[in-house]
């Protein structure tokens, strides 16, 4: 049972390869190659821009997708997990090389942990995941943008005034905006199990 309203939108269909399954691909061999670059030969510049391309795409899948009329239920899937797998992995490669504190990957690993057990439940009385809420992909957006700044303020020490304290503005930002989501899910996730207890038989 989802939770979803009908609407005029075209039902997904079942493509597996359309151009922005392809660049959801993409995106995903990406995240392996950054990780090397990262923690291997620590090619951090190389590293940035890998981050930025992933980063900057995420709209793109899903604009090409609604452009082309091509949603598909594997995109649908596969972009917000390319997203989490870039959010992931970043944190993991930041944290170990000690570009990020502990704090931030706690937050942002904690707000992961709340709604996935909000999904549990959801699942557990028949309701499919919310509705992806434009201030949770304004978050993912702004985290994307800031990571590839924060590590570039690391790796060209001549640019760390500006940068460093972009990236760190646009990471705080992303941290507020993806814990306001993270709330407006929750409440999402309560009205319908209320809803779900009031509901005849």
């Amino acid at each position: 049972m989802s939770q979803q309203p009908a609407s005029s939108v075209a039902a997904p269909s079942n493509r597996i390869w359309t151009i922005p399954n392809v660049i959801s691909f993409i995106r995903l061999l990406g995240v392996p190659l950054f990780l090397y670059l990262l923690l291997g030969p620590q090619h951090d510049v190389a590293a940035v821009i890998v981050l930025a391309i992933g980063g900057t795409t995420d709209w793109v899948d899903g604009f090409v997708a609604r452009r082309m009329n091509s949603v598909s239920r594997l995109g649908e899937l596969l972009d917000p997990f390319a997203d989490r797998l870039y959010i992931l992995a970043t944190l993991i490669g930041f944290t170990v090389r000690g570009v990020v504190p502990y704090w931030l990957t706690g937050a942002l690993l904690l707000r992961e942990l709340v709604l996935g057990i909000a999904l549990l439940v959801l699942r557990r009385h028949g309701y499919g995941p919310p509705p992806v809420h434009y201030v949770g992909k304004t978050g993912t957006f702004v985290l994307l943008a800031a990571f590839p700044v924060i590590l570039l303020a690391r790796a060209v020490p001549s640019i760390d005034s500006w940068a460093g304290p972009l990236g760190w503005g646009l990471a705080w930002w992303a941290l507020g905006l993806y814990w306001a989501a993270a709330v407006l899910y929750l409440a999402q996730t309560t009205q319908l199990l209320r809803a779900a207890r009031t509901a005849p038989r």
